[in-house]
């Protein structure tokens, strides 16, 4: 069947990059509890655990990465700021 491959458009070598607004549902999730306050110690540990399935410190493992994802500051640039700015703070202290 010559010519039928012509006629084909090409695909791309591997599937496109998401959109750069776009972020995971559990990126988002983790914001969401950021943006939130808390009454006392404990309660946003436990929201982590019940609401995110994920230990406290896999949390702020991933929450760290997800401060320097411009994403992350492209959909929440208060909350982010926020965090970068208190990140620096303990980072200058040490």
């Amino acid at each position: 069947m010559e010519g039928v491959e012509s006629e084909l458009p090409e695909l791309p070598e591997s599937p496109e990059p998401r959109a750069s607004s776009e972020l995971p549902g559990r990126d988002l999730a983790v914001l969401a509890l950021e943006r939130r306050s808390w009454a006392g110690p404990g309660v946003k540990e436990r929201a982590i655990r019940e609401q995110l399935g994920m230990t406290p410190a896999r949390y702020y493992q991933l929450l760290n990465v997800l401060l320097d994802d411009p994403r992350a500051l492209a959909h929440d640039p208060v909350t982010v700021n926020r965090l970068r700015r208190l990140r620096e703070a303990r980072r200058a202290r040490r």
